[in-house]
C-alpha cells in the first residue's frame, strides 16, 4: 500500500542556543516521507532547484523513496533559517527564499494517481486541491495545514476540508481555525467541517484523536535531550499516514496506533540536526521505542 506525499522540499539553516547548522535537508515532504518510509513505500512529489546536493537525493533514495515525482527546475531550491530559543519550543524565522518553489505546480505522475494513500503536506490549499484532482478513489487522505493558510486562504482550505479524510494540525491552528479555545471544542468543530478525523499536535505534551464518536489523547515520548525540534511535526504526520497506508484501513483502532508510531518517529527526529537521526534509524529501534512507550503510559493491569 503506497503513499503519496506532497509538499516543499527545503534547504534549512537551523540555530539554536548550543550549535548552528546550515544548508541542511528540510521541507515538509522531505521529513514525512522519510518517516512513512519506515512502514510503507512512499512517492515523492516535490520540486527543487539546480544546486539542490546530490547527496540527500541519495539521502531519499536510500530510504526506498520513488522520486519520479520530483521536479528539478532552473534556479535555487526553497531555503529557509530559523532560530530556537533555550525551551525549543519558541521558534523565530529568519529568513525566507520560496525561490523555485514560489511556482510549484504539483504533477503526479500515472503511476501516482492510483496511490491508496495520500498525505497533503502544508502547501497552499489550491495546490493540494490541485493534487486531489489528480488522484483516483484514494482510501484515505490526510492533510496537513499552518496558520498562514488558515489566515490568507480560508475559503479553500475550508472546501478542502470536505475532500479529505483527516486533518492535522498544531494546536493554536486548531484553535485558530475553529475559533474555540478549548481543544475538545475544537477537535469536534472540526470534525464538523469535513473530515472524518481531526488529529491536533500538543507538540512534548503529545497529540489528541478525534473521531465521531470517539476520542483518543496520547502522550509524548519523553526525552532528556532535544537537538532540532523542525520538521518532528511532518515526521509525525509521514510516520501516521505510513502506518495507516503498512495497516491497509484507516479505522479508530488503526489511528490510534499509528499516531503513537507517529510520536515515536518524532521522538527520534529531535534527536539530532536535520534528518541525521532518521537516516541511522532502524525498525527495530522503533519497535522497541514503541513498546517502551506502552510501558511508560500504562496504569492498570489486564
Amino acid at each position: 500500500m503506497s503513499v503519496v506525499i506532497v509538499g516543499s522540499i527545503a534547504l534549512d539553516t537551523v540555530q539554536t542556543p548550543v550549535e548552528t547548522h546550515a544548508d541542511m535537508l528540510g521541507g515538509s515532504a522531505s521529513y514525512a516521507s522519510v518517516a512513512a518510509s519506515f512502514f510503507a513505500p512512499v512517492k515523492l512529489v516535490g520540486v527543487v532547484g539546480t544546486d539542490f546536493p546530490k547527496k540527500f537525493t541519495q539521502l531519499l533514495r536510500k530510504r526506498g523513496i520513488d522520486l519520479a515525482g520530483l521536479q528539478v527546475a532552473e534556479g535555487k531550491t526553497f531555503r529557509w533559517a530559523g532560530v530556537y530559543e533555550w525551551d525549543y519550543n519558541t521558534r523565530r524565522t529568519l529568513s525566507v527564499a520560496l525561490n523555485v518553489f514560489e511556482k510549484f505546480n504539483p504533477t503526479l505522475p500515472a503511476n501516482y494517481a492510483t496511490a491508496p494513500f495520500v498525505m497533503l503536506g502544508n502547501i497552499h490549499p489550491s495546490l493540494q486541491h490541485r493534487v486531489l484532482d489528480q488522484v483516483r478513489r484514494p482510501k484515505f487522505i490526510l492533510a496537513d495545514t499552518m496558520d498562514l493558510w488558515i489566515e490568507t486562504a480560508r475559503p479553500d482550505l475550508m472546501k478542502l476540508l470536505k475532500r479529505v479524510d483527516a486533518l492535522c494540525l498544531n494546536d493554536s491552528e486548531a484553535r485558530q481555525l475553529t475559533g474555540q479555545t478549548s481543544l475538545i471544542k475544537a477537535g469536534r468543530a472540526l470534525l464538523r467541517m469535513g473530515p472524518k478525523f481531526a488529529v491536533i499536535k500538543k507538540g512534548e505534551h503529545g497529540a489528541l484523536l478525534f473521531s465521531n464518536g470517539g476520542f483518543f489523547s496520547a502522550p509524548a515520548y519523553p526525552l532528556e535531550d532535544i537537538h532540532d525540534p523542525t520538521g518532528a511535526g511532518d515526521c509525525f504526520a509521514g510516520a501516521l499516514i505510513g502506518y495507516v497506508a503498512r495497516a491497509g484501513r484507516a479505522t479508530p483502532a488503526v489511528l490510534r496506533r499509528a499516531i503513537v508510531h507517529g510520536s515515536v518517529v518524532a521522538s527520534f527526529n529531535v534527536e539530532s540536526f536535520s534528518l541525521n537521526r532518521l537516516e541511522r534509524l532502524r525498525p527495530a529501534d522503533i519497535t522497541r521505542r514503541y513498546a517502551e512507550f506502552i510501558r511508560l503510559s500504562k496504569f492498570h493491569a489486564p
